[in-house]
């Protein structure tokens, strides 16, 4: 077994080695003095990188994956296929992993998950797919707080044997796996779509034919829809009613492929923002619009909604932003939650006042981001409404302030839009975006904005 890699404590806890801003205490955005032009590359989507690898594991043969997001997400998720003896070889943005047929060579040791949901969620599955094992997973505090009750739930109806640490039902548990027994299985979709995509993604090593009855609304559930895309190029063509509800997965094997991951869309969305703030023009190559299964590629209705245009070209999506945004309407953030704080950044900028809804489940993402994202427009000396599963964000011009990240990457990538505005806006523990896009603020200084690392 290799050692296990002891992580930071504290607020560092969740950074891997890929992370390159650790000592940076804070960053200083100042003000953008003219309208933010330019052409950019963003990094692999962290969503497809994650399920391609721990699919990449279970399969037979060797899969290469390009454009790999070379993020802590990422490097936490091939230190996890490491722990259990997949080999995996990293250059540049391509990996190769040599897969283990669901028979995974380490059949004990302890497995540490940083704070990525993903794999917090799609690997327990996989490791109970196997017919032999024992291992120990924990994760970084915040990790241990976030749900994830359902799927330990479903994956001990199948057969595993779980004992915690703490509390019941979270990380750090024990699985101890016995394999999956398959037929009619039962999650709810309202919590998380990650308990969903982890159950399907170990699902073709059942015992027999696994049924996934899922009750109520799935959140996200372009996500679920990935996951099965995946699944499909892997070589498993799962079955789905026509309302999405009941998900019939055949019996099977991943086999080994060459797969090219596209751009990430989220981290698209704050570059994007760039240019509706400031007027500017954002063009991000390599995303197809009209065929990604990422669901935050809806912040793009809600730019043209918001006075900008919008142009969604051969293998690029373009967004020019107007001379003032547009404001005063309600939005559901249900389909694209994760760019509620992008929008709630972008609405003190706005001619009137923007309702955000339907996000209740992000009060359990990084921190509870509806929450948090009040407090800190408060800072600024902005009105904001709270409400249960969302926010109303008035429009307003944001004072000087030391805004606090609270170690969430997409808190401190959406506060930096404030300060590119107002100036004089300063966020601590800015190294958080290592979970999915380590070189943030370095792209912004290349697109010519100030910014001060402290």
């Amino acid at each position: 077994m290799q050692p296990f890699i002891q992580p930071p404590s504290g607020d560092l806890e969740a950074r891997s080695p890929w992370s390159v801003m650790d000592e940076a205490k804070e960053v200083l955005i100042g003000k953008s003095s003219a309208p933010i032009r330019g052409d950019i590359i963003v990094p692999g989507s962290k969503s497809l990188t994650n399920r391609a690898l721990i699919m990449a594991a279970l399969a037979e043969g060797t899969t290469r994956i390009e454009g790999l997001l070379r993020s802590d997400d990422s490097y936490w998720c091939i230190q996890s296929l490491k722990q259990l003896g997949i080999a995996v070889k990293v250059e540049g943005d391509t990996a190769m992993v040599e897969g283990c047929g669901s028979k995974w060579p380490h059949v004990s040791g302890e497995i540490y998950v940083g704070a990525a949901g993903t794999v917090a969620r799609f690997l327990p599955a996989a490791l109970a797919a196997s017919m032999e094992g024992f291992w120990t997973l924990t994760g970084s505090k915040r990790m241990s707080e976030r749900p994830i009750g359902p799927l330990l739930k479903a994956l001990e109806e199948q057969g595993a044997g779980l004992t915690y640490g703490g509390a019941e039902r979270c990380l750090p548990f024990t699985l101890q796996a016995h394999g999956l027994k398959g037929g009619n299985v039962t999650l709810p979709g309202s919590t998380s779509s990650q308990f969903i995509s982890g159950l399907l993604l170990a699902a073709p090593y059942a015992a027999e034919p696994l049924v996934l009855h899922i009750e109520g609304e799935v959140v996200q559930r372009e996500y679920v829809e990935m996951t099965l895309e995946m699944m499909l190029t892997f070589g498993i063509s799962p079955e789905v009613s026509s309302d999405g509800s009941v998900i019939a997965v055949p019996k099977g094997t991943y086999r080994a492929q060459d797969i090219q991951l596209e751009p990430d869309v989220s981290t698209c969305g704050y570059f994007w923002s760039l240019a509706a703030l400031t007027g500017g023009r954002i063009r991000t190559v390599g995303i197809h619009a009209d065929s990604t299964r990422q669901p935050d590629i809806m912040l793009l209705g809600v730019l043209e909604r918001m006075g900008c245009t919008v142009i969604k070209g051969n293998g690029f999506v373009e967004v020019q932003g107007p001379e003032r945004l547009e404001g005063g309407f309600e939005l559901s953030m249900r389909e694209c939650s994760d760019q509620t704080l992008t929008v709630a950044a972008l609405a003190p900028f706005a001619s009137g006042p923007i309702s955000l809804k339907d996000v209740a489940h992000i009060r359990h993402h990084e921190c509870d981001r509806i929450a948090v994202i009040c407090t800190e427009l408060r800072k600024l000396g902005l009105t904001v409404k709270e409400a249960e599963d969302g926010l109303t964000v008035y429009p307003g011009v944001p004072a000087p302030a030391l805004l606090d990240s609270h170690d969430d990457h997409r808190m401190a990538m959406s506060l930096s839009l404030i300060g590119m505005m107002s100036g004089d806006i300063r966020i601590s523990n800015p190294g958080c975006v290592s979970k999915t896009c380590p070189d943030y603020f370095d792209r912004l200084i290349g697109l010519g904005l100030d910014v001060q690392m402290r």
